[in-house]
């Protein structure tokens, strides 16, 4: 399943940069993740990450194990693909 990862970085990593991806990447690892995009931004939020899990619970420990680190905060976001979403029209109209 996919998610979309809003992210923001704490200000004690915010330069450590290739610490912080050796990090988050070993551990998206041992939950069964893929990362499949990192995009930098500037707004409300630093990054924005697409990733493959295995369920909801993995991407869940990971945000958890993100904030417990000190990294900063995530937001998860359910990512659905054009034929999920149009089996959700059908169901809803059907």
């Amino acid at each position: 399943m996919k998610f979309v990862l809003l992210g923001t970085l704490s200000h004690d990593w915010v330069m450590k940069h290739a610490e912080r991806i050796d990090k988050a990447r070993g551990k998206l690892e041992k939950l069964g993740i893929r990362l499949e995009s990192v995009h930098y931004t500037q707004g409300q939020f630093d990054f924005v990450d697409v990733v493959d899990a295995p369920n909801p619970e993995a991407v869940l420990a990971f945000s958890v194990w993100y904030a417990a680190e000190g990294l900063g905060r995530l937001q998860s976001l359910p990512a659905f693909d054009l034929a999920a979403f149009e089996a959700a029209m059908k169901k809803a109209t059907g």
